[in-house]
């Protein structure tokens, strides 16, 4: 069986930031997909982020040999496929280190990282990371995290089990154990497994994983199909829960390549994609308010015109009549 992907991904600021360090990238042609997490000074971290996903990027572009893995030698325990990703990403933080090097605005700046590669003809995903961005699998109803957390409280967990709970949760939250950037080699956690048709992954930063609990992960991926509206579901509910952090979510869905795809659209999409309060249509004042937050709900789901939840002017209407 011959799968394929049917994927989306999205990036908010966040309700407390001021501006976005997050990056992802889709690269369908490779059957990978990137999600990145910036730190630094300066709007450093932005720049590393994309970085780590521009260059990835090129690695994939220019690596047309199945052996491509200069400057790092090839591992012959591990598959091609792995090999590419975890070169791939070695290269990304060799180029973000030097980049550091080179500008004292720079200096010391540095990024999460979780990719995911789908090996077509061998019908497996490798997924690779260094940090906190994760990986969730759907399969059959249940959700499973995938990756590890390269995170202080986590090390603390993992040396430390009997720690109480008073104590961890004093730990520092947003210290990162490893990164892209922080040095010139890297150490980075690999696996790979079967594929199977309807397998759903989630790529995503740590503004999303840590305001939204895995069940309602899980729910909203199993009743949004669509990735797109899944990833508008997932960061608008993220926002709902206080949007700390930069918010990014990337939602792949396997699909055996025989099988025609027409992804089921809830009845609530509108609602539970724009956890919204809407003003007072009685008031007259509130008037250009209404219609400004019509406008971006409009603009805001342009993919979903065909949801017959989606109907503005019904909504406006049975709102004029309270």
């Amino acid at each position: 069986m011959v799968l394929r992907v049917v994927a989306a991904g999205r990036t908010d600021v966040g309700l407390l930031r001021e501006h976005n360090e997050d990056s992802f990238a889709l690269l369908h042609g490779h059957g990978l997909f990137v999600v990145a997490d910036g730190m630094g000074g300066h709007r450093a971290g932005e720049v590393a982020s994309e970085l780590a996903a521009t260059t990835v990027t090129a690695f994939f572009d220019s690596t047309v040999r199945e052996d491509a893995t200069w400057p790092f030698h090839y591992d012959p325990a591990l598959t091609v496929e792995e090999n590419r990703l975890i070169t791939g990403i070695k290269v990304a933080n060799r180029s973000i280190y030097e980049e550091s090097a080179r500008s004292s605005e720079r200096r010391g700046m540095g990024t999460t990282f979780v990719g995911l590669l789908l090996a077509r003809q061998s019908g497996r995903v490798v997924v690779g990371h260094v940090g906190d961005s994760r990986c969730y699998r759907v399969r059959a109803g249940e959700i499973t995290l995938l990756t590890e957390d390269h995170s202080l409280v986590n090390e603390y967990m993992r040396t430390m089990p009997d720690l109480p709970a008073a104590q961890r949760d004093e730990l520092p939250r947003n210290v990162i154990t490893r990164a892209l950037g922080m040095h010139d080699i890297v150490q980075v956690d690999l696996l790979g497994e079967t594929a199977h048709d309807d397998d759903i992954y989630v790529l995503c930063s740590d503004g999303l994983s840590g305001m939204i609990t895995d069940a309602e992960m899980l729910e909203v991926v199993t009743v949004h199909e669509d990735p797109e509206v899944a990833c508008r579901v997932l960061i608008s509910l993220a926002n709902d829960h206080g949007g700390e952090d930069n918010i990014t979510a990337v939602v792949l869905r396997l699909v055996d390549v025989e099988r025609e795809f027409v992804p089921r659209r809830s009845a609530s999409s509108l609602e539970e994609t724009r956890q919204v309060t809407l003003p007072d249509f009685g008031e007259p004042a509130a008037t250009q308010s209404r219609n400004d937050l019509l406008i971006d709900i409009n603009d805001d789901f342009d993919v979903c015109a065909t949801d017959p939840a989606i109907h503005l002017t019904a909504l406006q209407s049975s709102r004029e009549k309270k």
